[in-house]
């Protein structure tokens, strides 16, 4: 069943030809495309890119938002046996500069002037990119360098070689093959330059088949497509599966409005990072607060039914007739509004991936009838590695091994996986994919965990991550930083965490609040503030987020496990963590490493003892200029509870 990208996108356009392929909502409009549109497309510039000297494996940048011309001029590309390497609109001009001389990118796909004006920017750096297209015109009207050019001059040009030769673009499709180099991907790049992910046309379809199967997908599915394409679980899911299954993407009008799309278009079949479903949930609790008594207090009794049934209703256990009733009305009365409100009425399967899910994030979409579960891979491994089934999703679990997927644990607890989703290389990168990838095929994924009695695959942290603590109560202990960053971000008031303690004493952590649930917390107890710096020291601040780490410290205390990784010393930062600071990559991870450096004066200080720290940082405003923000920072201490025995 081996097959391509362009030659699914033939096979769509001859079976289903005017079946909707893509909507694009422009102007508060939904546009439809459909298949044999798409095709014609897809043709136009192909041809266009031929003339204009694309040739087989070349790689060719694309950069911007979800849009049918991005993923059309992908199509197109590999159409002629080029490689598309999908890039974050997000990233800074210097972000770019690595990867475009990495690939040596000649030809470059820009979404509007944003995306034009970085690559201009570059180009000096990049001195073999000649070829930049641009899909929106606006503000682009009196540019004039060279190699600069509108997609629809493209295409014109492309549709006139198309009509003079009609049977090329065909043949070209023909001629690409499933062993071909379908994409590259560039890591997110959390320690020195991103590296270039190689993956065929075959690797990314059997995954996304592989995922299509063990979830039932058909063509009538309905997907919203909002997450980077840079991203390959975006990509996977609105790119490769799309074409594997033939169901509907809709891109958003743009960021601000993805919310509203998302409730017009009511996906079937919805993915997102935790950090996705907790900035949906914290709009909730807000909204809720705002509510009046009758109804907070409504939503609080039948959520509480819902966090007492819900879960075992999704894990189709039957419900006793009281329980059942119960959950019934609230079903009628908040649930079912509730998700219809998060744009969630029809979703028959929603996943998340990227970052651990808190149990009580899990167990709360769960709960209200969202059949949400995990998934667990990465950019080298085509993302589908693990899933959970229907009935048996947990939050301490990424779940069963699907279907090509072979797994096995290393000694040092390192997860060790063979698939036909295997990256083929690492892009002029011979060392670094031999470090990961052994003779015998088997991927290593640096993270580790173990499999449970169920055979369920249960991750715990990064390999390199995971360490014990040195003197104080905890001696010994195992500490996961990751497993308590997620623990503490699971609080509606907390945005961001990053712990320490790998051979001390203790472990500390600094934390960025959540502005907006903060912000609103803060204003319904009158409390005056000035931003995000000065909000961020009220002391009343600093007692909410105690509450928050002692009641993690407290849920830690009964894990056999990871009981010494409790937080004993916290501090709450003067400024949000941001890529554009080189604090987390693009993909919202946090940098650990590089903040220990930044603010060594803040690690000093936790563990020194200290009750306050100056600090001045160095920031990035999205215009480009340059700042600082400095702070005198609180440092508190948490209660700590001594930890469960572990069973004989």
């Amino acid at each position: 069943m081996q097959t391509t990208f362009p030659q699914l996108l033939l096979q769509h356009a001859s079976e289903r030809p005017q079946a909707t392929a893509m909507r694009e909502k422009e102007y508060g409009i939904w546009q439809s495309l459909t298949w044999s549109d798409l095709a014609t497309m897809v043709e136009h510039l192909a041809c266009g890119l031929h003339q204009a000297g694309l040739q087989r494996g070349d790689h060719m940048v694309v950069v911007g938002a979800n849009r049918p011309r991005l993923y059309a001029t992908m199509l197109a590309a590999q159409s002629l046996g080029a490689i598309p390497v999908p890039l974050y609109q997000d990233a800074a001009a210097a972000e770019c500069v690595f990867p475009l001389n990495n690939a040596e990118v000649r030809f470059a796909f820009a979404e509007d002037q944003e995306q034009v004006d970085k690559l201009l920017e570059i180009q000096p750096q990049c001195s073999q990119l000649t070829h930049i297209y641009f899909d929106d015109p606006r503000g682009l009207r009196s540019y004039d360098e060279p190699g600069l050019a509108a997609l629809d001059e493209l295409l014109a040009a492309g549709k006139v070689y198309a009509l003079a030769h009609p049977d090329f673009f065909k043949a070209s499709v023909q001629g690409v093959k499933p062993d071909d180099v379908g994409a590259m991907f560039f890591t997110s790049g959390t320690t020195g330059n991103p590296k270039g992910v190689v993956h065929t046309h075959d690797s990314l379809l059997n995954r996304a088949r592989a995922g299509a199967e063990f979830d039932h997908l058909t063509n009538q599915e309905e997907v919203l497509a909002y997450m980077p394409v840079a991203w390959i679980g975006q990509n996977i899911f609105s790119y490769a599966q799309w074409l594997a299954c033939g169901y509907v993407v809709n891109c958003p009008e743009s960021a601000a409005t993805v919310t509203i799309d998302l409730k017009e278009i009511g996906p079937s079949y919805y993915f997102a990072p935790p950090r996705v479903f907790e900035g949906l949930l914290t709009s909730v609790m807000i909204r809720m607060e705002d509510a009046s008594a009758l109804k907070r207090r409504m939503f609080q009794f039948f959520m509480s039914v819902a966090q007492r049934v819900g879960p075992s209703k999704m894990s189709g256990q039957s419900l006793g007739m009281v329980d059942g009733l119960l959950y019934a009305l609230g079903n009628f009365w908040v649930y079912g509004p509730l998700r219809n409100n998060l744009g969630m009425s029809r979703v028959r399967v929603a996943y998340t991936a990227g970052e651990a899910i808190g149990p009580d994030l899990f167990s709360f979409y769960r709960s209200i009838g969202i059949n949400l579960k995990q998934l667990y891979g990465s950019t080298e491994t085509a993302v589908f590695v693990c899933l959970q089934p229907d009935h048996e999703a947990r939050a301490d679990t990424v779940g069963v091994p699907c279907a090509g997927v072979e797994i096995k644990v290393a000694d040092n607890g390192e997860i060790l996986v063979k698939s036909p989703g295997l990256l083929r290389e690492y892009f002029k990168n011979p060392s670094a994919t031999s470090e990961v990838l052994t003779q015998d095929g088997w991927y290593h994924t640096s993270d580790a965990g173990f499999i449970d009695a169920h055979g369920h695959l249960k991750i715990i942290d990064r390999v390199k991550d995971v360490g014990r603590i040195k003197g104080g109560v905890f001696d010994g202990s195992l500490f996961a930083p990751k497993y308590v960053e997620n623990k503490l971000k699971f609080f509606q008031h907390i945005k961001e965490v990053v712990a320490y303690g790998d051979g001390r004493e203790k472990v500390c952590v600094m934390i960025n609040i959540d502005f907006d649930a903060v912000g609103n917390w803060a204003e319904r107890r009158n409390l005056p503030y000035a931003g995000y710096t000065d909000l961020a020291q009220k002391p009343e601040v600093y007692q909410l987020i105690k509450a928050c780490v002692e009641k993690v410290n407290a849920d830690l205390s009964a894990d056999a496990l990871l009981g010494g990784s409790q937080v004993s010393r916290f501090l709450v930062l003067h400024k949000e963590l941001d890529a554009d600071d080189g604090e987390l990559t693009r993909t919202n991870k946090v940098r650990r490493g590089f903040i220990a450096e930044k603010y060594q004066a803040l690690v000093d200080a936790l563990y020194e003892g200290r009750t306050t720290q100056f600090i001045e940082t160095v920031v990035k405003f999205e215009d480009g200029r340059s700042g600082s923000v400095s702070a005198t920072l609180k440092i508190d201490d948490a209660q700590t509870f001594a930890p469960v025995k572990a069973a004989a």
